[in-house]
């Protein structure tokens, strides 16, 4: 359970507004604020002597104040706007459009890549994180040949890779209520107990959150009436028509699209894997490109108990969305961290992969190929996967595999009487 912060005496809290606090607890709550600490980790902070932990909660709510604004005022969703969110935030825009330099077309073979990979592994970990249960390199090479899942785990990363191909085709249209239906439609299609709840809207209050150990309910959303009037008031958010005069950063807007979709809970299933499809339509939206080439659902998945705690920290505490944010923002960064070193690794065994085409007769497809497999020793590529990653004719692609074959770096195999597979030759 996710301990309530101490009650803070309204007096008390205006007098800690109005006076100046020492340097040293400043420092202190200037360090606080960078992650948006909550009182589970204030109350074990060192203090200075005279200090008490609930003393230094009273003055960091107070500096959380002085900066809140509201983001949902019909639910009293607010929002302290910290300097390390205005910092990531700022380095987000400076990183984002001056990262690749890859020269070239943006749809080069290297970028086309990159974009299948990441987009792969961003349809996995987003259902792993609602208990698919299987490998990455057998999901993979589900989505590479265009297999049919054979369970509903295979079925609800299927969807989920569907989903995001969906919202890269339609970025720049307008979030309606008939496109939400329709995103939950292609989310949970074929994986839900009631078929017919897939791209429905629910209609009862049935639906509530649960500990998946201990069973308990930690949380329970607004009721299903509210629902219309919350869809109408999102879709004014995420098209940036709704009346509001402050100024909130896109990528913050974009997490606050997250947070309210798992806040409503509209659906009777598949509200998690629809919020962050929602993020990731916001952010190609308002023109972040990158957000195509990262996996922000694998960072999520891998720090899962602290993601499910920075809903239940902004619940706890007056519905300061401030926890969530700060999340997000930092998972944002590890995300885009990993991209650009997995950039920089496959650049530098790019210029490996030189040695292969100054020795004659390898292309640039093929030396792609031949460093992919060596990083997935276990992929059998086909004529069709050659096709697809590049963009080819199929003539085109077989010739690069034959080629290949013939210079001894690959080997054929027999996948059925019709296809044909190729794979690394040892050594």
């Amino acid at each position: 359970m996710i301990e309530l912060p101490p009650k803070i005496d309204r007096k008390v809290l205006i007098n800690t507004l109005l006076k100046k606090s020492s340097a040293e607890i400043e420092a202190l709550i200037d360090k606080i604020n960078a992650d948006y600490d909550y009182w589970d980790k204030v109350k074990y902070k060192k203090l200075p002597e005279g200090y008490t932990p609930q003393m230094l909660w009273t003055y960091v709510k107070a500096s959380r104040l002085r900066g809140t604004i509201d983001v949902w005022e019909k639910y009293g969703i607010t929002l302290c706007i910290t300097s390390q969110m205005q910092r990531l935030c700022h380095e987000f825009d400076m990183k984002f459009g001056r990262f690749w330099d890859v020269e070239g077309d943006a749809q080069s073979a290297e970028k086309k890549y990159y974009l299948s990979s990441s987009l792969m592994e961003e349809a996995i970990y987003s259902s792993k994180m609602e208990g698919a249960s299987t490998t990455r390199i057998v999901a993979k090479d589900m989505l590479r040949k265009k297999k049919s899942p054979q369970n509903k785990s295979q079925q609800m990363i299927v969807n989920n890779y569907n989903t995001i191909q969906f919202i890269v085709d339609h970025k720049d249209d307008p979030l309606t209520e008939e496109a939400l239906l329709h995103i939950h439609q292609l989310m949970t299609e074929k994986t839900l107990d009631s078929p017919e709840n897939a791209g429905r809207f629910r209609s009862n209050d049935k639906v509530v959150v649960a500990d998946m150990v201990e069973g308990d309910i930690i949380y329970t959303p607004p009721s299903y009436k509210e629902i219309p009037e919350f869809v109408e008031t999102l879709c004014e958010f995420f098209n940036n028509n709704d009346s509001s005069r402050t100024f909130i950063h896109p990528i913050i807007r974009g997490i606050i699209v997250h947070f309210m979709l798992a806040y409503m809970h509209p659906f009777v299933d598949g509200n998690g894997r629809t919020a962050r499809a929602l993020f990731y339509w916001y952010m190609l939206k308002e023109k972040y490109w990158l957000t195509e080439y990262m996996s922000i659902s694998r960072v999520i998945a891998k720090s899962k108990p602290s993601y499910e705690k920075s809903f239940r920290y902004v619940e706890s505490d007056h519905n300061d969305i401030g926890y969530f944010v700060a999340y997000n923002l930092k998972a944002l960064e590890i995300s885009f961290q990993q991209l650009r070193d997995y950039i920089q690794r496959k650049q530098r065994e790019k210029k490996a992969a030189s040695t292969f085409m100054m020795a004659g007769n390898i292309n640039q497809r093929q030396a792609i190929i031949l460093l992919r497999l060596k990083e997935e020793p276990d992929t059998i590529l086909t004529v069709k996967d050659v096709q697809e990653q590049f963009s080819v004719s199929s003539m085109t692609a077989r010739k690069d595999l034959s080629d290949l074959v013939q210079q001894g770096y690959l080997k054929e195999l027999a996948i059925n009487k019709v296809t044909r597979g190729y794979i690394m030759v040892e050594g």
